[in-house]
């Protein structure tokens, strides 16, 4: 009996997506459950935290799919022995990695999704909720700084909140202005200043001249090149900023003089993402072989793969601290490990396959 490429294909192709899913959505329902109690007495409402806790879901799902991609496969493949279905596989004249070959692709194409429109998408519904803990702090406040003509600006303010349109709110804000030889200009003390497009802005503003006069101004504007969306994203960390901004992201961190090697980590470890599931597949097959067909026991080989994978976590992370540090470049930071795994795996199922 001849069986068709195509109908085997995609029925491989659904077997390790259902053990991926069904993987996926017990790991997601774990972390969502923790999220969810953490923040609950925190926030004001029930779907305020629900909320929160989906959107760090979000987030947390590229950091912990190459594990549930490795533990689908092992479940994937755990359904197809014990149905016997992987004996008609073989007799069908499939060698393991013919076999293999439709949850690579399956898991490719997980990866791509993943990364093209998860990624985004989870960036892009954190957008909202970027407050004053996304900025970096010194001495438990606020600092922005911008040379413009020659004159400096230099602000501190004890929060940040966005306003109900295109602008930010700071906080008991203090700026000191400069003139091009940085001899002190005006003093500013506003409760609250307003960043928009247009600049900086504030009502009922105290301002203190060089001859130490104090006097208050109703209405106070001061140019500005910054911008709220500006103000969030110079300081955002890498995981904040999706992959197709990075690109560009990078290049303006590194026109300011900024150190952009984690952002660099961040968007090859995104592009890299797909080669690292079909890493973890090749990994979870080659964990996967075995020419028992009655009283075979899945438990001892999917201990032993979770324990392998949190090595490789660990093996990771060592590697992108390398890459961050700068004794490794980024890509090659990145690139090792998966590699490393694709090619050991790969190894040992075409020597299992020879025996």
């Amino acid at each position: 009996m001849q069986v068709k490429p195509k109908i085997l294909t995609r029925f491989l192709m659904r077997r390790f997506l259902s053990g991926l899913g069904l993987v996926l959505l017990i790991v997601c329902s774990v972390i969502f459950s923790i999220t969810f109690v953490e923040k609950m007495p925190g926030a004001p409402t029930t779907t305020d935290a629900l909320w929160t806790s989906w959107v760090l879901l979000l987030q947390y799902i590229p950091l912990f799919l190459p594990l549930v991609t490795f533990m689908g496969t092992l479940v994937a493949y755990y359904n197809l022995t014990r149905s016997s279905e992987s004996v008609i596989i073989s007799g069908a004249g499939l060698s393991p990695y013919q076999s293999t070959r439709p949850f690579l692709i399956a898991a490719f194409l997980v990866g791509v999704f993943a990364v093209g429109a998860l990624n985004p998408y989870a960036v892009s519904v954190a957008h909202r909720d970027r407050m004053h803990e996304y900025i970096e702090l010194t001495d438990d406040a606020i600092w922005l700084r911008e040379t413009i003509g020659g004159r400096t600006f230099t602000m501190r303010a004890t929060g940040m909140s966005r306003g109900a349109g295109d602008y930010l709110v700071f906080k008991d804000a203090t700026g000191f202005l400069l003139d091009s030889e940085s001899r002190f200009v005006s003093r500013v003390e506003a409760e609250r200043a307003i960043l928009s497009p247009q600049g900086f802005s504030g009502r009922n503003v105290l301002i203190f001249s060089p001859d130490g006069q104090s006097r208050i101004r109703q209405s106070w504007t001061l140019n500005s090149l910054m911008t709220p969306e500006s103000v969030l994203e110079r300081h955002l960390r890498p995981t904040q900023v999706s992959v197709w901004r990075l690109p560009g992201f990078i290049r303006n961190m590194n026109q300011m003089g900024l150190n952009s090697r984690g952002h660099k980590i961040q968007l090859w470890t995104l592009l890299f993402l797909p080669l690292t599931l079909v890493a973890m597949t090749t990994l979870g097959t080659a964990f996967s072989q075995t020419r028992q067909r009655r009283n075979f026991r899945f438990s001892p080989k999917f201990s032993a793969g979770v324990l392998t994978c949190f090595i490789l976590y660990f093996v990771i992370n060592v590697f992108g601290a390398l890459g961050v540090s700068g004794a490794l470049p980024p890509i090659l930071a990145v690139a090792a490990p998966p590699l490393i795994v694709l090619f050991g795996a790969a190894i040992f199922i075409v020597s299992f396959d020879t025996l």
